[in-house]
């Protein structure tokens, strides 16, 4: 079944809302094997609703329309869904009912336009909604399929889901099932390289890569009768690409970097003390993002000066002087002194030039360097990052937790 999302109102082309709503139908029609080919948005003008539904009709099965279900006048997508599909408009009593009913519960007036949302098309399944006064439905004409939801997402999300869903279910018969990989630290196209062989043979598993924030994500999906199928469709692959990848790769359940690593700080009960100064307390806040990480983060200290990273850390005064504060030997000598004063297994510290200011031709913007220290030593790791002052401090976090994550899969392997 292909399908096409049909997005009514005009405040969405003025750009006024962001249409959520296409992305989230997209997703749960994948699930269900339901190949959604296009996203349409047209404004609140019944010619171009019309000639919008016409084209969507005559290139998918399935057309599912969000928006224009409201009581005003501009509220047009039943009556020209049911001019173009050549049925009438009728009352549906119980939907009357549960709008007024709606009204009494939150003690307003009911005016005499919400009755229009209770005309629903002749023959059509109703789609009740518990959260609003506009009433949804379902159509079949001519072996075609038509949703109407309303906009406002609170509504349609469980419109869709406990009624649309499940009726689509029934007709498909086929789940999409993925998995997917993440990576860091290596670049969509050598990622791709890397994989080519398989790309090329693919037929029953799709393999797709996509990148974000200075990660890749390898997408496998396959079209099965069962969520089972599909994943034993998809496990050789998996196992062929993780093998390629190496530690590369940091996770198979599409979980964040930064989720990744602080687990398994928790997992595997290391301590940890921070000290950072370009990146200005952000791995300190992405590390208190994950529930119970108070178990091992012991102490988070911003040291942007020069005078914090000597009276704070223990950064001797010629180690500045001769190498300055953005330099391996400064990094180490912070994540060295976090550690010490706060006495846990590891301590992280990152120093760097995150622009727009600052550079030189030897020290440019974009360079940074993270320090590990635990017991056996400390490592450095330097960057040569590019883009804007939060992309480069962004990039440093994601680089920071990855040195994190291979300092504890080295404990364990």
């Amino acid at each position: 079944m292909n399908a096409e999302i049909l997005a009514v109102g005009t405040e969405l082309l003025m750009g006024q809302i962001v249409n959520t709503n296409a992305q989230y139908i997209s997703r749960k029609l994948n699930d269900i094997g339901v190949n959604v080919y296009y996203h349409s948005v047209v404004g609140d003008n019944p010619g171009r609703l019309k000639d919008s539904l016409l084209t969507a009709l005559n290139r998918c099965d399935l057309v599912v329309m969000t928006g224009g279900l409201g009581p005003t006048q501009d509220d047009l997508t039943k009556e020209t869904v049911s001019l173009v599909l050549g049925k009438k408009l009728v009352l549906h009593e119980e939907s009357l009912e549960r709008i007024s009913a709606f009204f009494s519960r939150i003690n307003r007036k009911m005016t005499d336009n919400n009755a229009k949302q209770a005309y629903l098309p002749e023959d059509c399944i109703v789609v009740r909604n518990n959260n609003g006064t506009a009433p949804g439905c379902i159509i079949e004409n001519n072996g075609k399929i038509v949703v109407m939801l309303p906009g406002p997402p609170s509504e349609m999300m469980p419109m869709f889901n406990d009624t649309v869903i499940p009726y689509l279910e029934q007709k498909s018969g086929y789940k999409i099932v993925s998995k997917f990989l993440r990576v860091f630290g290596i670049g969509e196209s050598q990622l791709e390289e890397l994989m080519l062989d398989l790309i090329d043979s693919q037929e029953k598993v799709t393999i797709a890569t996509y990148a974000k924030d200075g990660q890749v994500t390898v997408r496998l999906t396959s079209k099965s009768r069962t969520e089972e199928e599909g994943l034993n469709e998809i496990l050789p692959f998996q196992n062929e690409i993780a093998s390629r990848l190496k530690d590369a790769l940091y996770s198979t359940e599409d979980e964040e970097l930064e989720y990744v690593a602080s687990k398994m700080l928790l997992d595997n009960n290391i301590t940890i003390s921070t000290a950072e100064s370009c990146t200005g307390g952000l791995i300190s806040a992405t590390l208190t993002d994950m529930p119970g990480i108070s178990k091992v983060f012991m102490r988070g200290i911003i040291s942007y000066s020069n005078e914090s990273k000597m009276e704070n850390l223990g950064v001797r005064p010629e180690t500045l002087d001769k190498f300055g504060a953005v330099s391996s030997q400064t990094a180490a000598e912070m994540a060295e002194g976090v550690r010490k004063m706060a006495s846990t297994d590891i301590g992280l510290s990152v120093t760097g030039i995150a622009g727009p200011e600052g550079g030189t031709d030897e020290k440019p913007i974009g360079l940074v360097y993270i320090a590990l220290a635990h017991n056996s030593g400390t490592e450095i790791r330097e960057l040569r990052l590019a883009g804007n002052r939060s992309r480069i401090r962004n990039m440093t976090v994601l680089n920071a937790f990855d040195m994190i994550r291979k300092y504890v899969m080295g404990l364990k392997g």
